[in-house]
């Protein structure tokens, strides 16, 4: 199993006003490289030879380079350390990727080590100067919750595409049990070759839909990734009609992080 890990240049975390600086230095870059992408990358790359597919290829790996790059100034600024277990499993045709959301920075590290990944994101995204840009050039997936919503992120799965998709919507809420919604079951039922669960945890929790940005810990935050075994979705379809079919995924996908991540506290403490 590959390993890709940063946990730090030192055992001593930075200090706690270097890291709030840092913090919102990285906020600031996030921003001003999802404008720049927008203005200049993008179309310079759109004058490059290709079909529609080649330059959605090339969006697409240009936002997980970008995401990559960020992530290295947040861990060697002293933001953060991360780890991912299993990566070389990510980024299979007709792959679907499920993962919690715990944190404001888990969709930037899990996009950042898959090269060529669609993703299902909020319909607000799509209106913000500074991620619009991305999203439309890399032909992500508006999470507007429609049917069509769904035939487009199952259709892309039957396609050979990787698909990213987070069953929560948001981000969970601190204190509280990840709550799966049905339809990112109802995809994988509809048009994913296999399902592979990421549990990601943070670790002191931040970045949480409870926090503003300028909430850090104490100490910089740890980022892991465990990539899970693959899930044959072949075998609800066979339980029954898609409906029934998703539900009984859905349940054992919340099942699954529920157990996963109750590992991963007792593993902290």
């Amino acid at each position: 199993m590959d390993l890709v890990t940063q946990q730090g240049l030192s055992r001593h975390s930075a200090p706690y006003a270097w890291r709030l600086i840092a913090t919102a230095l990285s906020f600031a870059l996030f921003g001003i490289g999802g404008v720049l992408l927008r203005v200049l990358i993008f179309p310079l790359l759109a004058l490059l030879p290709g079909n529609r597919e080649a330059r959605r290829t090339r969006a697409r790996a240009t936002v997980s380079g970008a995401f990559r790059a960020f992530v290295q100034f947040m861990f060697h600024s002293g933001v953060l350390t991360y780890e991912v277990e299993g990566v070389e499993r990510l980024g299979r045709p007709g792959q679907m990727v499920i993962a919690n959301h715990p944190s404001l920075v888990d969709v930037v590290v899990l996009i950042a080590f898959i090269r060529d990944a669609n993703c299902v994101v909020k319909q607000s995204l799509w209106d913000n100067p500074c991620m619009r840009g991305p999203i439309r050039s890399a032909e992500y997936i508006s999470n507007s919750g429609s049917l069509d919503m769904l035939d487009e992120a199952a259709t892309a799965l039957r396609d050979g595409q990787t698909l990213i998709v987070f069953p929560e919507g948001t981000r969970t809420t601190p204190g509280q049990s990840p709550e799966f919604h049905r339809g990112a079951a109802a995809i994988a039922v509809r048009g994913a070759r296999i399902v592979t669960p990421v549990v990601i945890s943070v670790s002191p929790t931040t970045l949480t839909k409870a926090e503003p940005w300028y909430s850090i810990p104490r100490r910089r935050f740890h980022v892991r990734l465990r990539v899970g075994e693959d899930i044959d979705p072949g075998q609800f379809r066979a339980q029954g009609p898609a409906p029934i079919a998703s539900r009984k995924l859905n349940d054992y996908l919340h099942q699954h992080f529920m157990k996963e991540l109750a590992k991963d506290e007792q593993s902290a403490t």
